[in-house]
């Protein structure tokens, strides 16, 4: 499980979408740019997607990921 509470790119609020992690100031969920990712998007098509989401936001996510998944290994 990733901690998220750590990415400054992300926020959680119970009372909005349905508390799931989104894009800081957005209402797009964090596992949006995981699913068109894997879907075969690329990040430039998600930024032009999720209009609110910047090019940062995604990069701090992808790079969260990877720190995170080289923390455990």
């Amino acid at each position: 499980m990733i901690d998220w509470s750590t990415c400054a790119a992300v926020e959680r609020d119970p009372e909005r979408v349905s508390g799931s992690w989104v894009f800081r100031g957005t209402r797009v969920p964090v596992s949006a740019l995981f699913e068109n990712l894997e879907d075969g998007a690329s990040l430039h098509d998600f930024i032009a997607w999720f209009p609110g989401v910047t090019a940062e936001q995604a990069r701090a996510v992808l790079e969260h990921v990877a720190l995170g998944s080289l923390a455990t290994s």
